[in-house]
């Protein structure tokens, strides 16, 4: 059977962590804080999986402030703040799969907005040098 490690208040992360790279069919699920700091190297990280584009809360009190200033001095919050912050948190987020030159993986990203917004070939084009297989969410490619 799977080993699965779901983060929750019970385990710390580097507990879930520790148990996770010792079970070889484990399954770890692990949220916002598994994006950065995390290195898992080799086979037993072989897929990450990608639930939605890592977009901050629009109503975050520091990302409305930030996004209040961009517009105060003529610029654009989304093109000049919201999707640059989400282009390197997805770069992070993906970059837990390829930790060295001899590691290999699937990254699967589910959110739709990928292809069906005008911004999704930004996040595409950070894996300009992989090989990418898009289907619909109808499963036709």
């Amino acid at each position: 059977g799977y080993g699965l490690y779901v983060q929750n208040e019970d385990l710390s992360r580097q507990h879930m962590l520790d148990r996770f790279r010792a079970d070889p069919a484990g399954v770890l699920f692990g949220l916002d804080s598994f994006w950065m700091g995390i290195d898992i190297r080799g086979d037993a990280l072989r897929h990450v999986i990608i639930t939605r584009l890592p977009f901050s809360v629009p109503d975050d009190p520091v990302v409305q402030a930030r996004m209040a200033r961009i517009k105060e001095q003529g610029g654009d919050p989304f093109r000049d703040y919201s999707l640059p912050e989400a282009i390197l948190k997805f770069r992070q987020g993906a970059g837990r799969l390829i930790r060295s030159t001899t590691d290999t993986g699937l990254l699967t990203i589910l959110d739709p907005r990928l292809q069906t917004k005008w911004y999704g070939k930004y996040f595409l084009h950070e894996f300009r040098d992989c090989r990418i297989e898009v289907e619909s969410s109808a499963g036709e490619p």
